[in-house]
């Protein structure tokens, strides 16, 4: 569970506390930690989700427990139907629903650009027929592309690699032309490489922070594509959710905003595989480098500075924090298997 700073807990509860939300995505990584801080504070949560990339595990658990506030619709957000059963309601909708693979994408750009970009589009229409108050969705920090401009700024032209970067950054302007033509509130959150608990590690399309963990943690060789000098702004899941919360609650009239959700931290892939070294007690391990991969960038820093402004984001979890809580977790979820 996620655990906010006492003040920011009672804040957020005075607006969440008995309202209703709609979570698209919500069986999955950053979905399912939003949708556990969303029942903590007192909110009655509808879920939909496909589960084709996640499973009803861990949000089972919530199901069977308060089935009065947490609801689930298992369908995709191309499906209008599904999308109505789940949007109808509620006052604020978080739309993390997405194909969220940069490699991927370029296998298959075409279902990329159904789910990210249609998708938007189908449960924005839904958002405005039932009258939701504001479409919080999560975009990607992909769309700035490879400038070398750091920090990344909002005002930035966007120039995005890959069809998945291209997909979000259709669903950035979407939300912003419903805003505008509609009168719907929305904001757009650029999240910088988010990691934490419950991130999948056993994919193909696996992330780089779950996938180091595996592989260190079980002595194999750390696969790194390119020399490890590219650099992120890794997120800890609890900013990304914190970032998110504050969105749909901010006391404020948006209209199709993008802000950044990271960190203003820079740090390089190989300093990323020393960390975790570390915090798996293996602080040297075999690496085997690989050329870069298409559509990834060299480097990533996030501008905090408008979602200060808009929304009252200050990240709460630092990055030695972040990957102590994931590293304890993953030995601990390699105990339960066993």
């Amino acid at each position: 569970m996620i655990r906010f700073p006492a003040d920011v807990v009672s804040r957020l509860r005075s607006f969440y506390e008995g309202r209703s939300v709609c979570v698209t995505g919500g069986a999955g990584f950053i979905g399912g930690h939003l949708v556990d801080t969303l029942h903590s504070l007192g909110a009655s949560v509808c879920v939909i989700d496909d589960l084709s990339s996640s499973t009803l595990d861990h949000l089972g658990e919530l199901l069977a427990m308060e089935p009065e506030r947490v609801r689930f619709v298992q369908g995709s957000i191309l499906d209008d139907d599904a999308v109505r059963d789940a949007v109808r309601g509620t006052a604020v909708v978080f739309h993390l629903a997405a194909i969220g693979s940069v490699p991927r994408s370029i296998e298959d750009p075409e279902r990329t650009w159904q789910v990210n970009a249609t998708g938007t589009l189908r449960v924005l229409q839904s958002a405005r027929a039932h009258g939701a108050e504001r479409v919080v969705f999560a975009a990607s920090s992909s769309a700035y592309g490879d400038s070398p401009t750091l920090p990344k700024v909002e005002t930035q032209v966007p120039a995005p690699r890959s069809p998945y970067a291209a997909s979000k950054l259709a669903g950035e302007h979407l939300i912003s032309a419903w805003s505008h033509s509609y009168g719907l509130s929305g904001v757009s959150l650029r999240y910088f490489n988010v990691f934490g608990p419950r991130q999948p590690a056993d994919s193909a399309y696996a992330a780089v922070v779950p996938a180091f963990v595996k592989r260190i943690a079980s002595g194999e060789p750390l696969t790194m594509h390119g020399d490890g000098s590219q650099s992120r702004d890794f997120t800890y899941v609890a900013n990304a959710v914190l970032a998110t919360l504050l969105a749909g609650s901010a006391r404020l009239r948006t209209s199709g905003e993008v802000v950044n959700v990271g960190t203003a931290r820079r740090t390089t892939v190989r300093e990323l595989a020393t960390m975790i070294g570390e915090r798996c007690g293996r602080p040297s391990f075999p690496i085997t480098e690989t050329p870069p991969r298409p559509g990834d960038v060299q480097h990533s820093l996030a501008s905090l500075d408008r979602a200060k402004e808009l929304i009252g984001y200050t990240p709460v979890v630092s990055l030695e924090e972040g990957l102590t809580e994931t590293v304890s977790w993953y030995a601990g979820a390699s105990t339960r298997r066993t």
